[in-house]
């Protein structure tokens, strides 16, 4: 618990339950070492068939049990925060920090500048003195069409942050507050503002979507500021000097809404791009944003937002400050982590992109052992940790009010601020060494908030009861495995690098944290272990093969016993955080594709990077989706559309298992009799559960004529390639059977 001499401006509580659970997951880990044991007594011996197919098995289960263990280290220790925001006020009133806000986007086609100028004004629409509020938006394509609709938000912002302070809107995002509130208020004065203001958001949107169409700036629009000269024919994304203009200077006494309060600073940054410089992704822009913004508004903390994670309350900048500010914790907390949540989620959650189990288990578990990873968005930042400081006593003074910088004028901080984005600034620095975020790695949010705890820093989740940001998940199935290859690609790097949690942590991080670290970072190799259970057991039901104890065997017991305890408490635990038992089972089917599919590209991927023969990427999320695909997203059937090598090994795979389980059950309906079931039923279960979850690909591949079908070519492989596993192993091979 926080403290202080009027009362702890934080408190914190821990997990209910937590007998019963650890008496369960007591009871799993002794029917996992009696798995373990079976499989160690009954290996065949050296020269008998079937030995190298047992010992893998084993290899796999010996992983499987290992990550689960990792797994309870979240689910052992939780912690759930709460905040006293009144007696923050309270007690500090004017001496409260200045809060720079980071807004970052990458490309206006894929994340359309009308959706990043609502994040924008959804965070200066804070409930907080605006004098000690900046936002800084980073544009990584250096595009006019951005810089465009930031001038028209600037503008609008004097009619939009007046409205929501006087009717305490909520969300602050334009778009978002108008679609939930589309009939209107009907008391009559806040209905005619809402009229007026809504009818001045629209004609905004309108203007900034008509330019967008156009693909450039007109003349007309050109001269309406001086910004519009940075940009010429030469201009491109990956080509342009260093562009930086304070749209709103909130030192101005003329910056004013239109009620006479005064308005958050906002800037416009693009660094400098040159083609035969690398540029580092979002870490660089980070770092980018962290020097500009020491030169002008240097807050001692910092938000930091993607470009499609709008503010949905707005009183969480003094939700995060209760934890900054207290008095007796305080001066410990590096930052303060909310959770990732999306307001484009389908009531089943048919890609799994809730992410809930994450941010509503395992998050507070990590809370209980020093706090979550960084996880790149809806995070407050104290900037000296955030800049490398090492916490020491001299930490455990309260936070800095730091001023502004008063004298210099706006041309001035403007050429000062620029100096700081060149290519060759960082050049035999520590910036994205020692300093900011860290460069050369895909999640260089989690490896930087990992550096930042090993410097004796600790962090805070919390997980308000208003959401405190919501974004947009993916619509496609493609683009949910191409971002989860890219996380579980960066969180194996870490992995294998020095940063390892296990060796870098070594010390510094309580055991806990680094086993919660890891549950990540081992995500890519979770997917061979998985590949050989989703297939082995199958292909060889298939053939009559036994791979599992009979059901009248005493070894039964503990596969039986673990397959069913992991799989009720899975279901529990979901149906507890807000589940439907449907969206349950589409996790357990993402959770299967992730592993089969974005985890084995990640870790081959990982594996040639060290090599030296392949770069990282980082590949955007695309934020838009055209009118038929979301309609299939809403409707929740699952969207495949164009080939994918990630589509075929699902295929392939869903093919196989159907073949097999047909072909078993053929076997024991036609030829060996009921008296198969007793030592295969763990296979038929397996193979079944396969065949299952699987249901929307064979309906994408047989049954559907949309256009996110299955592509054709990739189910004639599929289907070909499992035909291989009925014909090719019974006239070519002799397949040794096990021997129990």
């Amino acid at each position: 618990m926080g403290g202080g001499g009027e009362g702890p401006l934080f408190e914190t509580k821990g997990g209910k339950g937590r007998f019963w659970y650890k008496l369960y997951a007591c009871s799993v880990f002794v029917g996992t070492c009696l798995i373990w044991v079976y499989r160690a007594i009954h290996i065949p011996k050296l020269g008998e068939e079937g030995r190298w197919i047992w010992l893998a098995l084993f290899g796999a289960e010996l992983w499987f049990g290992f990550y689960w263990v990792l797994n309870q280290s979240v689910r052992w220790n939780p912690v759930y925060r709460h905040t006293f925001k009144e007696r923050l006020s309270q007690r500090y009133q004017d001496k409260l920090p200045n809060v720079d806000v980071f807004v970052c986007t990458a490309d206006p086609m894929i994340e359309p500048p009308a959706m990043v100028i609502n994040t924008v004004l959804s965070v200066m629409a804070y409930e907080y003195s605006p004098e000690k509020l900046s936002v800084y938006l980073s544009d990584d394509a250096g595009s006019e069409l951005t810089f465009h609709a930031l001038l028209e938000a600037s503008r609008f912002a004097k009619s939009w942050i007046p409205f929501c302070k006087k009717f305490k809107v909520e969300p602050r995002s334009p778009a978002a507050y108008f679609k939930e509130e589309c009939i209107g208020p009907k008391d009559g004065l806040q209905a005619a503002e809402w009229e007026k203001t809504k009818s001045l958001y629209t004609e905004m949107e309108n203007r900034i979507n008509d330019v967008v169409k156009f693909g450039k700036v007109s003349e007309n629009i050109r001269q309406q500021h001086r910004g519009f000269l940075e940009w010429n024919r030469a201009t491109t994304s990956q080509d342009h000097q260093a562009i930086l203009h304070i749209l709103i200077d909130g030192r101005d006494k003329n910056a004013i809404d239109d009620e006479g309060f005064t308005l958050p600073t906002l800037v416009y940054m693009a660094r400098e791009k040159r083609p035969y410089r690398h540029h580092n992704f979002k870490a660089g822009a980070m770092n980018s944003l962290l020097r500009v913004s020491s030169e002008i508004s240097n807050g001692a903390v910092i938000l930091n937002v993607d470009c499609d994670m709008y503010s949905n309350n707005s009183e969480t900048v003094k939700d995060a400050l209760c934890f900054f500010m207290d008095e007796e914790k305080g001066h410990e907390i590096a930052y303060v982590q909310l959770p990732q949540l999306f307001n484009n989620i389908t009531k089943n959650d048919i890609y799994g992109s809730s992410l809930a189990l994450g941010f509503k288990v395992d998050f507070h578990g990590l809370d209980g052992y020093g706090g979550p990873p960084y996880v790149g968005s809806g995070c407050f930042h104290r900037r000296d940790s955030l800049c490398g400081k090492q916490f020491n006593e001299t930490c455990k003074a309260a936070i800095q009010v730091k001023d502004w910088n008063m004298e210099a004028s706006v041309s001035t901080l403007e050429e000062r601020a620029k100096s700081f984005i060149t290519c060759t600034y960082e050049d035999n620095t520590e910036w994205g060494k020692e300093m900011g975020l860290k460069y050369g790695c895909p999640v260089e949010d989690v490896i930087t908030g990992l550096a930042i705890q090993c410097r004796g820093w600790k962090s805070i989740y919390f997980n308000p009861s208003r959401a405190g940001f919501l974004g947009v998940a993916p619509v496609t199935l493609a683009q949910t495995l191409v971002q989860h290859k890219r996380w579980s690609e960066g969180d194996f790097q870490i992995f294998l690098s020095k940063y390892c949690p296990f060796l870098y942590g070594k010390r510094k991080l309580k055991l806990g944290l680094q086993m919660g670290y890891n549950i990540y970072c081992l995500w890519a190799p979770c997917s061979f272990p998985t590949l050989y259970y989703v297939i082995i057991p199958s292909f060889t039901l298939l053939h009559g093969i036994s791979l599992f104890p009979k059901v009248s065997d005493i070894w039964f017991v503990p596969f039986s016993y673990v397959i069913t305890a992991t799989t009720i408490f899975s279901l529990w635990e979901a149906l507890s955080i807000g589940y439907t038992m449907k969206q349950w089972w589409n996790e357990q089917r993402m959770y299967l594709f992730k592993r089969l599919a974005s985890y084995s590209f990640a870790f081959i991927d990982t594996i040639l990077k060290h090599l030296g023969l392949n770069k990282s990427t980082f590949i955007i999320t695309a934020k838009v989706a055209d009118d038929e695909v979301s309609k299939r997203y809403e409707q929740e059937i699952m969207e495949f559309g164009s080939p994918s090598p990630m589509f075929t090994i699902l295929a392939t795979l869903a093919m196989l298992n159907l073949v097999c389980l047909i072909g078993g059950t053929k076997r024991l309906v036609l030829d060996e009799g009921i008296g198969l079931l007793g030592p295969m039923l763990l296979q038929f279960v397996l193979c079944g559960s396969v065949v299952l979850v699987n249901m929307p690909v064979y309906q994408a591949m047989f049954f559907r004529n949309d256009a996110g079908r299955m592509p054709t070519s990739i189910t004639l492989t599929s289907v070909a390639l499992a035909m291989l596993a009925y014909i090719v192993p019974e006239q070519y091979f002799r397949f040794p059977r096990i021997s129990q």
